[in-house]
């Protein structure tokens, strides 16, 4: 083959063009990304039951959901979480290589099975199913700028004019709001409603009648009398539209003309739909929307679409709001592949300036520094077919493959220099000559080589991810330059090389010294290894040796996934008492804004009160901190996070925690390990939490780990309605009246929607605020029994003090508890995960530890690396079995 190219260089440089465009057009097409498509598929499930108790919801929806989900393909784990917000998110993540898309429709078709089932007040907000990775990579602000609009009036129109078009941004999953759009709030007072002889279910009735569509058809339609000649349609307000309306709402009218209407009873206002969330930005109130990648989209290109988008809406937006990007994880990103790129550029030159320094003749290094960027174009190319991204893995594969595909050239530009020097013919017929010499072993390093990297690409899983597309950069790159050095090279060789004389060798200068210095030690390695190989019984026991050594060390190496970065920022988690109100919350947040305020390496710090990873109430908060470009600040964030660990240290109420984001984008919410103490024996919850303060306990005394904290909201007061069901059927009063009214008064109740500026939105009933303050307000509330009398609430009802839990986590269908924390100062992750598991082999029988997210995929890393590692260290072997063969056919050149 190379004969071919020698007599024809110029198709030989048509085809190493063509291989450069291909591969200019293929880099300019390939998406960025810090790391490959790593964390498996997920499918998230969202239900809201608003005023239900963690156990109701639980027993009610989850369970049920969970069903469903156990049969669904290709499915890994799943995990679900409700809290007292009456919120329930169910997570089911797949395995590797599942397409997103049809995950998503299988379950979302397993839960049309199960919808007829679930309670009313589910199905009537509805049940979501988005596919969306686990974290942010970003956070969108609007804020008041002269303080003419409030957090309402900026939530309302991010709702209305920036959510929708965010998600229609591609590469956007989800964008979660972190306000709230505008409401019809009616707040009862029941004192008035027992004044006047009235229950709650009367107002949501006069509602449900007087606030209805109507669909009034039209005068003249088909089918008509004989000489009709027009149609008119016709119009009903059958929709109220503003709070005067809705107060004029008739709730009891006489025949004298007497009339009590809905105004008489109760305080209507356009309102908050949802009072569950508060941000801070920079620690004055604004509104917030986070937003979730979708599944393998690129986050550089989607954080520069989102921008793009943002700056579109901007020249609409009222004069006086603003919007800001407080919290961007893309930057990054950018960042690393950056300096990846820039290490690429100098492996290049500094391989370059090496060949010039042994070649010692421009031509001769002109070569090979032609065919290696060639070589990685062609890579890029293959890249882009394969669908894969660029990423620090494959650009670091071919910052390593720089070394390796510049050796093919040199072989041959070497073997053509020793022809022309020895022989004294012309370039031609000395690249002849050289090749026939030189292609099988061209051809045997190549193979050789390769068989190093492919088999790295063979796992399976989130290992399988991060090796493949590393391998591919590598064993492509290396198959690009043997192809280039069998066809490109020998015709450059052939072009480009001047004949040359028998004093060629003689060099002065700084060559000529470096000549003689390297000649002189190529003397002694010679002598070194004469004298090695008379006593090759000796050298191949210690060869052996050398072997168990490494065998050794590598089984008692510290494991450990990926190593955390400094990202440029990090996330703050409150965790208050679980009777704290969000006021007791934002008091502390705000002493954590003031704080990092005064931090000059801080750019901005968005606080979200209500909100947390591990679960949402008014008891919790989260706050994500930005820093400063890196160029700019002298702290890391690891600095950061342990000042503010510190500084928050001695809050007077709750846990204040200070995380790193994790390593790797989708695998968890944050750096460290993660898992789950699941209850098999079903022991019951008070034994779980006594099993969980166990393993913290143990925790707490091991010195392999460090910060293991519990990951949910802790367990709180409540007080227990005991209904007196036989006291109430004699009284009158339906069980479901009692329910009813509950649900109304204290956790609010939606009726049904108003239009509002173009928009549908919802109208809610609820008991005034100082009206359900006290558990005696509660017991003041009536009840209408069959005969039209008005019955307390605190003749059927008896309040009870206990504890329940706040927050209940089901993982794989048992009854879990979420544990997470780090390895101590100078441990792996991996011995850290280790000593968890040691350490949970003490608790009671019953209850099984499991791993989750990037734990998960380390846990299967190591499993898959001790399989392959075996033929690794053969590979291995057998690569530089191979470099030592084109050592010799250069030292034979020389």
């Amino acid at each position: 083959m190379s004969q071919f190219f020698i007599d024809r260089p110029v198709f030989a440089w048509v085809i190493a063009i063509f291989i450069a465009l291909l591969g200019a057009i293929a880099m300019a097409q390939l998406p960025v990304s810090r790391f490959p498509t790593i964390a498996p598929p997920s499918v998230s499930i969202y239900a809201t039951y608003t005023g239900a108790t963690p156990q109701t919801i639980n027993d009610s929806v989850v369970t049920l959901i969970e069903r469903e989900l156990s049969s669904v393909k290709n499915l890994l784990y799943f995990e679900s979480t409700v809290d007292s917000s009456g919120t329930a998110s169910i997570t089911a993540t797949f395995k590797p290589g599942t397409d997103s898309d049809l995950a998503q429709v299988d379950v979302q078709n397993r839960l049309k099975a199960i919808e007829p089932r679930l309670p009313e007040a589910v199905r009537r907000v509805g049940v979501t199913v988005e596919s969306a990775a686990s974290d942010f990579l970003m956070i969108v602000t609007l804020n008041a700028r002269n303080g003419a609009y409030d957090e309402l009036a900026l939530g309302d129109y991010m709702m209305r004019n920036i959510v929708q078009e965010l998600k229609r941004v591609e590469g956007v999953g989800r964008v979660q709001s972190f306000g709230t759009e505008t409401a019809m709030r009616i707040w009862v007072d029941p004192a008035k409603l027992l004044s006047y002889s009235l229950s709650l279910a009367q107002i949501t009735a006069a509602i449900q009648t007087q606030n209805a569509q109507i669909a009034p058809g039209r005068v003249g339609a088909e089918p008509t009398v004989p000489g009709q000649k027009v149609g008119i349609p016709l119009t009903v307000q059958g929709q109220l539209q503003t709070p005067e309306e809705f107060r004029a709402i008739v709730l009891r009218a006489g025949t004298d003309g007497s009339r009590l209407v809905l105004g008489d009873v109760a305080r209507v206002e356009l309102g908050a739909q949802s009072l569950g969330f508060a941000t801070l930005e920079d620690g004055k109130p604004a509104t917030a929307a986070s937003i979730q990648l979708a599944p393998g989209a690129n986050a550089v290109r989607t954080a520069a679409a989102v921008h793009a988008r943002l700056a579109e809406l901007a020249a609409a937006m009222p004069q006086g709001i603003g919007y800001a990007v407080g919290f961007d994880t893309a930057p990054f990103v950018k960042i690393s592949i950056e300096k990846v790129a820039h290490t690429l550029l100098e492996a290049m030159a500094l391989v370059f300036l090496v060949m010039l320094l042994f070649l010692q003749n421009i031509r001769y290094t002109l070569i090979p520094a032609i065919v290696a960027p060639i070589a990685l174009l062609g890579t890029f190319a293959v890249m882009w077919i394969a669908g894969y991204s660029i990423n620090v893995l494959t650009m670091f594969g071919m910052v390593l493959a720089i070394g390796i595909i510049v050796d093919d050239a040199i072989v041959v530009v070497e073997n053509v220099e020793r022809i022309m020097a020895a022989e004294g013919l012309p370039p031609k017929q000395a690249t002849q000559k050289a090749m026939k010499e030189i292609t099988g072993a061209i051809i045997g390093i190549t193979l050789v080589l390769s068989a190093v990297f492919i088999p790295m690409g063979l796992a399976s899983g989130s290992v399988g991810a991060i090796y493949r597309q590393f391998t591919l950069s590598m064993a492509v790159s290396i198959l690009f330059s043997a192809f280039l050095a069998l066809t490109l090279t020998p015709a450059l060789c052939a072009t480009l090389l001047r004949p040359i004389g028998a004093g060629h060798h003689d060099k002065k200068g700084v060559f000529g010294w470096f000549n003689r210095s390297f000649n002189r030690m190529t003397a002694g390695y010679a002598g070194w290894i004469a004298a090695l190989l008379r006593r090759s019984g000796r050298m191949m026991a210690l060869y052996a040796v050398i072997v168990a050594a490494l065998g050794y060390c590598y089984m008692r190496l510290p494991s450990s996934f990926v190593p955390a970065e400094d990202q440029g920022n990090f996330m703050t988690s409150f965790t208050l008492p679980a009777d704290a109100t969000a006021e007791r919350t934002l008091a502390i947040v705000k002493q954590y804004d003031a704080y990092v305020a005064a931090r000059p390496a801080v750019a901005g710090n968005i606080s979200i009160i209500g909100f947390g990873l591990a679960g949402s109430g008014p008891n919790a908060a989260m706050a994500f901190t930005s820093l400063k470009d890196w160029s700019e600040r002298n702290s890391s964030v690891g600095d950061e996070v342990g000042a503010a660990t510190a500084a928050m240290a001695k809050v007077p109420e709750g846990t204040v925690m200070s995380m790193k984001p994790p390593a790797i984008e989708a695998l968890g919410t944050s750096s460290g390990f993660a898992l789950r103490l699941e209850d098999r024996g079903k022991r019951g919850h008070a034994a779980l939490m006594a099993a969980q303060a166990r393993l913290l306990e143990l925790a707490a005394q091991s010195r392999l780990v460090s910060g293991v904290y519990p990951e949910g909201l802790p367990n709180g007061p409540s007080v227990k309605l005991k209904i007196d069901r036989p006291k109430a059927e004699a009284l009158g009063v339906p069980f479901s009246m009692i329910g009813d009214t509950l649900t109304a008064a204290m956790g609010s109740s939606y009726v049904n929607d108003f239009p509002n500026a173009g928009r549908l939105q919802q109208v809610i009933v609820q008991a005034d605020a100082p009206n359900r303050m006290q558990i005696a307000d509660v017991l003041k509330l009536s009840l209408r029994n069959e005969a039209g009398g008005m019955v307390s609430l605190s003749e059927v009802v008896v309040p009870q003090w206990g504890e329940e839990p706040l927050q209940l986590v089901r993982y794989n269908g048992y009854p879990t508890a979420r544990i997470a924390g780090n390895a101590a100062a100078g441990v792996s992750s991996g011995d850290a995960m280790a000593e968890m598991q040691r350490l949970a082999a003490k608790l009671p029988a019953g209850f099984m530890v499991e791993w989750t997210g990037q734990s998960l995929q380390e846990k299967d890393v190591r499993a898959g690396v001790l399989r392959r590692g075996d033929a690794g260290l053969g590979s291995a072997a057998a690569a530089r079995s191979g470099r030592l063969m084109s050592g010799d056919r250069r030292a034979f050149g020389r």
